[in-house]
């Protein structure tokens, strides 16, 4: 372990969002320590997606801060974030269709991190390689499922962040395509990227993370180890109890 592992990389502070008359967030904390897979669970509507378009920067929160590294990001827009080392993948997944899946991971590293087109054909092709992505200049149209989520988690890989969030990476998948993002999950924690994962599929969760976050109404309920937050009488009213019904 190092001596950087453990320390707190992402906070939120208060983090509220309002639309309208809804809230969708209120008075969120979390944090985020530097090399762990953080799980992010909650029934539909809980929260969870609109906690990371707000940490991304996709929304402005109504209330509360996003501190990043030590700093106040939170009134950044997202393509600022994402330079600065904030990178998420989306729930539906909108591929660029009229480019190839190189050329999608090329347009990551181009928005994302500036880079020229030279330079940012190689590392898309580095990063399809490490995610196995096969002669990753076919037509987006024929790629399987496993390789549109292998493309969507590489288009952030790209940016190189310091923390991702991967939204529903898994959704859709049969057991051996999870049990190989999964896999990926991991590598790129070996990387030294700091992992926030939202899933409804508990084995996921159980298996993937070390420490899981529970939303409910845009509020945290529940905070711990997956096997003591699965315990909570909370939780399982809340989202766990739902899959059982």
């Amino acid at each position: 372990m190092s001596g950087n592992e453990g320390r707190v990389v992402l906070e939120t502070q208060d983090l509220t969002k309002v639309f309208g008359g809804l809230v969708a967030l209120e008075g969120v904390h979390l944090t985020l320590r530097q090399g762990e897979i953080l799980g992010l669970i909650g029934p539909n509507g809980a929260g969870k997606t609109t906690f990371i378009n707000v940490v991304s920067g996709v929304y402005m929160p109504s209330r509360g801060k996003v501190i990043f590294q030590g700093k106040d990001v939170t009134l950044l827009p997202a393509h600022a974030k994402c330079r600065l080392g904030i990178a998420r993948t989306f729930q539906l997944i909108h591929p660029l269709t009229d480019l190839n899946a190189l050329q999608n991971i090329m347009v990551g590293a181009i928005f994302g991190r500036g880079l020229g087109l030279r330079q940012a054909r190689r590392e898309a092709l580095a990063v399809a390689d490490f995610l196995g992505l096969r002669d990753p200049e076919r037509p987006v149209a024929e790629l399987t499922a496993l390789e549109v989520k292998k493309l969507e988690i590489a288009r952030a890989l790209v940016t190189r962040p310091v923390v991702l969030f991967l939204d529903e990476a898994m959704a859709g998948l049969n057991i051996d395509e999870t049990e190989e993002v999964m896999g990926t999950v991991r590598r790129i924690r070996e990387e030294g990227v700091t992992l926030c994962v939202v899933e409804h599929v508990m084995h996921v969760i159980s298996k993937l993370t070390e420490r899981v976050v529970v939303l409910d109404g845009g509020r945290v309920i529940a905070e711990g180890p997956y096997e003591e937050v699965a315990a909570d009488e909370r939780v399982i009213k809340a989202y766990l109890g739902e899959e059982e019904g």
